[in-house]
């Protein structure tokens, strides 16, 4: 799997490393991500999310249920 959260869609991006002397060399800013397991009431089960510290604020405010239909909608969650 790739460096994505799956509740809020986050990536890595993209930027530079600048130097004393002002020297620009590519680098990548990674998503903080956390592999959590959760038990989905709903569905009976036990789910593993890859997601970012952000997309974990999320499921503690909306629920998980609500996060996952969010993220869905969205197209951010992949199975």
């Amino acid at each position: 799997m790739s460096k994505i959260c799956q509740i809020t869609g986050k990536k890595a991006m993209i930027g530079n490393n600048v130097s004393h002397s002002k020297r620009r060399t590519k680098r990548t800013f990674d998503v903080n991500l956390f592999v959590k397991k959760f038990y989905w009431v709903e569905q009976d089960t036990w789910i593993s999310l890859k997601l970012s510290a952000a997309g974990l604020r999320t499921i503690n405010k909306l629920g998980l249920d609500a996060a996952i239909k969010k993220a869905a909608e969205k197209g951010h969650l992949y199975a």
